[in-house]
């Protein structure tokens, strides 16, 4: 054992002299965070390259400098694989010097992140993801939560579908945990308001086939068909959808995560009167109407989303932070995120509650029939504003343990 003594010390005292060269490194150097996402896959379209573009836009608004040092942007994308997310975000923590991490637009790899996030002292905000363990049981200090999440547009589809007679339901639910999960929470809500759920059926990501489950649904005389996916998935089954003529039949085809860009891509005849449920609509306010037009100029003209917009708000008040905090350390820079008020074009006084859940408002809205529109850009009605404690998990529902202090 003695043999091995010295040589042990050596690498004790080679690794501590790293790590001390590593952070006075960063101590010099620009203030890096980065952004990881899907940026060419089935979500690309909602978060990938415009994320990155929304980010650019809040490192301008922050005035491109924080503490006297350049504010750097790195990108990667994690494929939405947990291990290819966790292996990038290692790397940039360890070897990069990055202080903070944005985005992600997926559970699976928002769980593996957020548990490297808080190995290594980091920080993690995600834009939109599904699973209520990144805020519930897998919750961390390190972590956050920006816009919308599987529990609140869950929340808010069934409120505003709750009108709807018979209230009786049908899933078509992507097969991995989020999915589930949401399809839990969902079949309680409807039970709870006295719907009924009349059977589900699961399909894996990546599907380009509905016919065997849009039969199913159809077979099931279900008034709701609720459709728990995203992105290519949901666009190709709402095409199929309407060839298989079921609204016209009488049925309503009722996806929990319809966003802009899908009404874009599938159209607004298709997607008529589905609900969207969102934190920001570009249409909204003089101050977002002026924010999509920057955005559009930085970004080919395209029209902002949801998520991307949920990324500038997190990137400006993480920025904001910093230089409220002197420092880039991640103690001080999370206590101050959580003690200023966000505030940005459409975010106003919200707060970051303590399992990392920003309580900010959101909206239910329908996708416009074709005649109902003014313009191209004109696809959402604003329908009712839903307070972030009306929105998201009850305290007391939640399983977070950062919450029973």
């Amino acid at each position: 054992m003695l043999k091995f003594a010295r040589p042990t010390l050596l690498a004790a005292a080679l690794l501590i002299a790293g790590h001390h060269g590593a952070a006075v490194a960063q101590a010099d150097g620009p203030v890096k965070i980065g952004i990881l996402n899907d940026q060419s896959g089935a979500y690309s379209g909602i978060s990938g390259p415009g994320s990155v573009a929304a980010a650019r836009l809040a490192i301008e608004d922050a005035g491109g400098v924080v503490l006297g040092k350049p504010v750097e942007l790195v990108v990667a994308d994690h494929s939405h694989k947990p291990d290819i997310g966790s292996s990038v975000a290692r790397r940039w923590f360890d070897t990069e010097g990055v202080r903070a991490i944005f985005d992600i637009y997926s559970s699976g790899v928002a769980l593996a992140v957020q548990k490297v996030a808080q190995d290594k002292d980091r920080i993690l905000v995600v834009s939109t993801a599904s699973s209520k363990d990144i805020g519930g049981k897998g919750c961390s200090p390190n972590g956050m939560q920006w816009g919308n999440d599987g529990y609140s547009v869950a929340n808010l589809v069934i409120k505003g579908a709750a009108a709807s007679q018979p209230n009786t339901w049908f899933f078509l639910t992507v097969d991995y945990t989020a999915g589930h999960s949401i399809e839990v929470d969902a079949r309680k809500m409807i039970e709870a308001s006295g719907g009924k759920v009349a059977g589900s059926v699961r399909f894996p990501l990546g599907t380009s086939d509905f016919s065997s489950f849009l039969l199913q649904a159809q077979a099931s005389k279900a008034r709701n068909i609720g459709f728990i996916g995203g992105g290519a998935d949901f666009t190709n089954s709402a095409k199929q959808a309407d060839e298989f003529k079921i609204r016209a039949a009488g049925q309503l085809y009722t996806p929990f995560s319809l966003t802009t860009d899908d009404i874009y891509a599938l159209g607004n005849k298709v997607t008529a009167g589905m609900p969207v449920v969102q934190s920001f609509y570009w249409d909204e306010s003089d101050k977002s109407r002026a924010w999509t037009e920057r955005f559009k100029k930085a970004f080919g003209g395209r029209m902002p989303t949801d998520p991307q917009a949920n990324v500038y708000s997190a990137v400006l008040h993480y920025l904001k932070a910093v230089k409220a905090a002197g420092t880039t350390d991640t103690k001080a820079v999370l206590a101050k995120m959580k003690e200023m008020p966000v505030n940005d074009f459409f975010t106003n006084n919200a707060r970051i509650r303590a399992d990392g859940r920003l309580m900010r408002e959101m909206s239910y809205g329908v996708a416009k029939a074709p005649e109902q529109m003014k313009s191209r850009d004109d696809i959402v009605s604003l329908v009712r504003k839903f307070s972030g404690e009306e929105s998201f998990v009850p305290v007391a529902q939640s399983e977070c343990p950062l919450l029973k202090h």
